[in-house]
């Protein structure tokens, strides 16, 4: 069993399957609203690491969607400066376990640090298979955005 700290944005779809994911598979789960914590330079690029700068966008935030904000545009310092501004930008979820700090539900670098259980679909599905699939995502296909009630 684990304790993660996971940032999330309160009432984002793919936060609250991932949360199930974490606590079904026995690990404590400490939420912090992303859109609120207070993030300094520093802590925001320990969880970013070294990828490239546009795969730590979130890119259902609407100015992204719209096409007003193209993350391959910003360099690392400007990147993190306006996801410092508006955390809107910064991919979900941020999840601190132990000494690591981690961007995105990547399920194999979590299965590579804790273990990690199947949940079930939803009602309709019944079943866990497709639940370990795409925890990354946003189902929001229809334009709905990530500033608007899910």
């Amino acid at each position: 069993m684990a304790t993660v700290l996971f940032y999330e944005k309160p009432g984002c779809i793919n936060n609250t399957r991932q949360k199930a994911m974490l606590e079904s598979s026995g690990h404590i789960v400490a939420c912090v609203n992303l859109l609120e914590y207070p993030w300094t330079k520093e802590e925001l690029e320990q969880y970013l690491g070294t990828k490239p700068v546009a795969e730590c966008f979130n890119l259902a935030a609407p100015a992204v969607k719209s096409g007003e904000t193209d993350p391959f545009s910003f360099t690392r310092e400007e990147a993190i400066a306006l996801m410092i501004e508006d955390p809107l930008f910064i991919k979900r979820p941020l999840m601190k376990i132990g000494n690591h700090h981690l961007q995105g539900f990547d399920i194999a670098t979590l299965r590579s640090l804790i273990s990690l259980e199947p949940i079930e679909c939803g009602e309709q599905h019944g079943e866990k298979s497709s639940a370990m699939m795409d925890m990354n995502t946003c189902p929001h296909t229809n334009n709905l955005s990530c500033n608007k009630p899910e």
